[in-house]
């Protein structure tokens, strides 16, 4: 057996292993009852639960709802939805309410998640750590200090990350008081020397009981009692589900949550909460300015506290400015999410503040409407809750697939017309990507609670055509290599070496569309995105493991390797008039007594100098050997007369 047959043999085991596999999983969660054989449909198909909430304010309260509100609730409210694993959910604003369509039968956990207010809180950072989850209470090590760099708080000119929530360790200043002399990077930073001097701070340690608020300030490490260290090791800040509608923790004791920093997530232990959003009066956003009044190119985010909270952040940032890094922090946390951990530079006592970091126009604004909406005295009423029915139902799924049908007949029929027996081979690759597709969405129904929506079926039925165009390419190729006089099994191997390229460059473009589509669109189009993005991956996998080694395998039969007229590969119906024995010998066609010797390029280019009057090579040839031939005969008579 060669090395070529055991490699494609190798390829055919591995992916009935890869079947097996899927399937086999599949049933075991059928058999515990943990899910179905058919995947979850989405809210068009199946249904679900819709729940209309109403933003309101609370009494007395002067401030107005806005659109940006609404839009910043919408975005919240979709984080909390994306994290608790339900996909193709509907979330919009009709007029001032909130419509929210979760597929299915969702749990009254994920119903009460969606329908509770966000808050906002300020508390003084004291760990910034790992986003990995670690066993035990072991003592954190503090973040390192800023005054390891060449430049004081590099972080000074991080960005706020607009996913889940912008966040960012940047400087903080007044806006009305003097500001201090720029830093070589740009940013305000003040100096150790204009710092006042303060003792070392000694290493964190567990406390044993909570601390008193009265008499414990909330930068101190007596904050990290055995339960806060706890959660704090305990948390792990790659897990999307700790981020957007987590518990806000106890505003009297310590707590721990997650920021998604420009350099990737990052865990903080967090005293108790010192300022909320019921003291932040309002947030904006603008360029920012030097002490000259030059614009500096970047962008700020403005804070206006009322009288209670601006009393509140003096004594705050008052303790901060002489504290180490990172104790010279506060964390804004909206929803579960630290949106930004900025540094203190300098006292802030007329209640106005800015943060700045380096923000791009967007980065800003996005921060700024987030403090804004944080900072609204608003709750979410609940106006409906009920079960409604699919908006497409059973018989638009039944239309899909039934189109979906037609489409995979009519391939099949133009690959029996144009490859005849070949044709089998792509009909085979598009049963075993269709049965691949189906196991895999499946399990991505089971594991990740994906549910298919007419979108997705029609991207399905869209990658039909993708994926036959794959083995077209390859069927193609190596019916152009047999014109060319080889036998099968050399014309198999040197067309996969040219296909595969093509077919790789081709998936790739419609693999890059798709995640392009799939990042940039929302609702449905996403799961068209989805669905056409996995098939893209799949037909790689079926043209690899499948198509090019069954190809290999019938090249060493009868039938096809010596062209079987059924075979789609007789060289009588490709064109060409010889057909390749080996060893440099052609044995000619019923049809050609002889062989030309004239590759397909080489006829057409005969073809058209007879059409244009001009003698072929061939003729002159001929033409040359009638005279030789007369010569010789006359030179014979001669001789023979003498």
């Amino acid at each position: 057996m060669s090395k070529v047959t055991k490699g494609a043999r190798k390829s055919l085991i591995w992916l009935a292993v890869i079947l097996v596999a899927i399937y086999a999983l599949l049933a075991v969660g059928v058999a515990t009852g943990k899910t179905t054989l058919t995947p979850g449909l989405a809210l068009d198909l199946a249904g679900g639960r819709q729940i209309i909430l109403t933003p309101v304010l609370d009494e007395g309260s002067e401030q107005e709802i806005e659109q940006t509100d609404l839009d910043q609730a919408v975005s919240i409210i979709r984080q909390r939805v994306d994290a608790s694993g339900v996909a193709e959910a509907e979330i919009t604003t009709q007029g001032d309410n909130i419509v929210i369509g979760l597929p299915g039968n969702p749990s009254d956990e994920t119903i009460d998640l969606v329908a509770q207010a966000a808050q906002l809180q300020f508390r003084a950072v004291l760990i910034v750590g790992d986003p990995n989850p670690t066993g035990g209470t072991a003592e954190p090590t503090p973040a390192p200090s800023a005054g390891d760099d060449a430049e004081q708080l590099d972080s000074v000119e991080s960005t706020p990350t607009p996913s889940p929530s912008a966040s960012s360790v940047a400087s903080v200043v007044t806006g009305t008081e003097p500001e201090p002399e720029p830093s070589p990077s740009g940013s305000a930073v003040v100096t150790d020397a204009e710092q006042p001097a303060t003792e070392p701070t000694p290493a964190p340690t567990e406390a044993t009981t909570t601390p008193d608020r009265e008499t414990t300030d909330g930068s101190s490490f007596d904050w990290l009692t055995p339960e806060a260290m706890a959660d704090f090791n305990a948390l792990d800040c790659l897990d999307p589900e700790n981020y957007a509608g987590r518990t806000m923790g106890d505003p009297n004791t310590g707590y721990s949550a997650c920021a998604l920093d420009p350099t990737g997530p990052a865990k903080l232990a967090m005293g108790p909460v010192e300022v909320t959003g019921d003291d932040l009066e309002t947030a904006s956003s603008g360029p920012r300015q030097n002490q000259a009044g030059s614009f500096t190119g970047d962008y700020e985010v403005r804070l206006t506290f009322n009288d209670a909270g601006a009393a509140k952040f003096d004594e705050v940032t008052t303790r901060l400015v002489n504290l180490e890094d990172p104790r010279n922090q506060f964390a804004i946390i909206l929803d579960g999410t630290v949106i930004s951990h900025p540094t203190v530079n300098q006292r802030i006592s007329n209640g106005e503040a800015s943060i700045s970091g380096g923000f791009t126009q967007e980065q800003a604004e996005q921060l700024a409407n987030q403090l804004r909406f944080g900072a609204l005295p608003l709750s979410l009423e609940v106006q409906s809750n009920q079960q409604i029915s699919a908006t497409l139902g059973e018989d638009q799924l039944q239309k899909g697939l039934l189109a979906g049908a037609i489409g995979l007949v009519l391939v099949a029929l133009y690959s029996l017309l144009q490859y005849r027996a070949l044709g089998f081979v792509t009909i085979s690759s598009l049963l075993i990507a269709g049965a691949t597709t189906f196991g895999v969405i499946s399990l991505l129904s089971w594991g990740l609670d994906y549910r298919l929506s007419i979108a997705g079926v029609a991207g399905v039925i869209v990658s039909i055509g993708i994926t036959a165009d794959s083995f077209i390419v390859y069927f193609e190729r190596i019916r152009d290599e047999l014109r060319e006089g080889r036998s099968l099994a050399s014309a198999v191997d040197h067309a996969w070496t040219r296909a595969r390229r093509t077919i790789l460059v081709s998936d790739a473009i419609s693999l890059l569309a798709a995640v392009v589509l799939y990042i940039l669109a929302v609702g449905g189009v996403r799961g068209f995105a989805f669905t056409l993005g996995l098939i893209t991956v799949i037909d790689v996998l079926v043209v690899f493991l499948f198509t090019h080694p069954v190809m290999v395998l019938l090249a060493k039969t009868r039938f096809f390797g010596e062209g079987h007229p059924l075979s789609g590969l007789d060289p009588r119906q490709l064109g060409r008039e010889a057909l390749y024995k080996g060893r440099g010998r052609v044995r000619s066609t019923a049809s050609a007594p002889s062989s030309d010797g004239l590759t397909l390029a080489e006829r057409k280019a005969a073809a058209k100098r007879a059409a244009a009057g001009e003698p072929s090579p061939q003729d002159v040839t001929a033409v040359d050997d009638e005279a030789d031939a007369v010569d010789a005969a006359n030179s014979e008579t001669k001789g023979d007369a003498r």
